[in-house]
């Protein structure tokens, strides 16, 4: 095999058989495996996080319904390489072939791009194979979408992406040369991105003839984070963090934190999330919530990173432990709900202001003391409302 073709080429998968960490998609029953078997080209749209081998499984696809597999990147990709592959697919038609289209980071296509390509989808000219990390329910049109079975491809573990690092240094004949806690590591190094692991292997092995932990971090250099401020990741650990405070897990939380942190997500966007928890989640149950949330957002306004960092863990501990009423918060939802579908209703004429005799005389305003305690008994929402109960 050549090896100038990178080591992470050279080790992708050429069966379904082959790929790793993929079993709820593939095997008896399972739906990529009954779409081979039924040989029926059905259109997918391949949504995972990077490295888990959404681009290998479109190949396998292809490759099993013998079809002339055309890969085009959306990044790249403009009007003249749509109508190229129209053009190249009508032929394929013509001499009884299939064409399967892999769109890469088919979200980075706009309407108008994803628009061209449904004529041909419809009609069966073109089967699509879409790869996204970001949600395609959000990213791809509903006429494709509804035309497309959007297939989720698992995050790797720890374990699945030691068996990718195993069987590359089987194939490369260096079983003696990689220590297992250098494995180890660069499995824990790759985040689940099984291509990743396998750069850093192979540039570790380019650098040294034993590999081990020292050579794996000289290697990698410094990982960026897998964490796109303006994706799913973003929301992913934004949520995340959110639902640790609300269910009490200080540790979650704090972690969750600390992947935000570490991936240079703004401090104040965490700060104001808090905030808003405060109110939503801790509320009646905990009035002093609010404000330390507050102080917590102008201190790290004031101070900056890194040492904010202090200031947000200690808020988020505090958040996620204290009590938790949703009481205000409901009531609110409430409100805005019987406000929305009674906005004609008329304000009880005794709460309107009578600032005219001709107001006073009309009964605006009567009876109005505002001594402590005296209007208790009185009915202060619209008399159609007026027994409704929001808490």
């Amino acid at each position: 095999m050549d090896n100038r073709v990178p080591l992470a080429e050279r080790m992708r998968p050429q069966s379904l058989d082959e790929v790793v960490g993929q079993d709820d998609i593939i095997g008896d029953g399972k739906i990529l495996t009954e779409i081979v078997r039924k040989q029926e080209p059905v259109n997918i749209i391949f949504w995972g996080p990077p490295g888990t081998g959404k681009t290998t499984l479109a190949r396998i696809i292809a490759k099993e319904f013998k079809a002339d597999f055309i890969e085009i990147s959306a990044v790249t990709a403009g009007k003249k390489d749509v109508e190229r592959v129209v053009e190249i697919a009508k032929q394929n038609w013509n001499l009884k072939q299939r064409t399967v289209l892999f769109v890469d980071e088919i979200h980075r296509f706009n309407k108008a791009q994803q628009d061209a390509f449904l004529p041909h989808v419809e009609s069966g000219l073109i089967t699509l194979i879409g790869a996204t990390t970001e949600n395609p329910s959000f990213e791809v049109i509903s006429p494709l979408l509804s035309r497309s079975r959007v297939v989720i491809v698992k995050h790797l573990s720890k374990k699945d992406i030691i068996t990718v690092l195993n069987r590359a240094i089987k194939t490369e004949k260096a079983t003696k040369r990689v220590t297992k806690a250098a494995i180890d590591y660069l499995a824990e190094l790759s985040g689940g991105d099984a291509r990743s692991a396998l750069g850093d292997l192979e540039l570790a092995l380019s650098l040294a003839k034993k590999v081990d932990v020292d050579q794996v971090k000289e290697a990698a250099g410094r990982k960026v984070p897998g964490y796109d401020k303006a994706g799913d990741a973003h929301y992913d650990n934004i949520s995340a963090f959110i639902k640790s405070m609300r269910g009490g897990d200080d540790n979650a939380a704090l972690y969750y934190l600390a992947r935000m942190v570490n991936a240079g997500e703004d401090p104040k966007f965490i700060a104001r999330r808090m905030v808003i928890f405060a109110s939503e989640d801790i509320g009646l149950a905990g009035n002093g919530a609010l404000g330390l949330a507050l102080n917590a957002f102008m201190a790290v306004e004031r101070i900056g990173m890194p040492e904010s960092g202090l200031i947000l863990a200690h808020t988020v501990t505090a958040l996620t432990r204290a009590k938790k009423s949703r009481e205000s918060t409901d009531a609110w939802y409430a409100a805005q709900d019987l406000a929305r579908r009674t906005m004609g209703l008329p304000v009880p004429i005794w709460l309107r202001n009578a600032p005219t005799k001709l107001m006073k005389e009309l009964g605006f305003g009567k009876g109005q003391k505002w001594e402590a305690g005296f209007h208790l008994d009185k009915k202060y929402l619209p008399d159609e409302i007026k027994d409704t109960k929001l808490f």
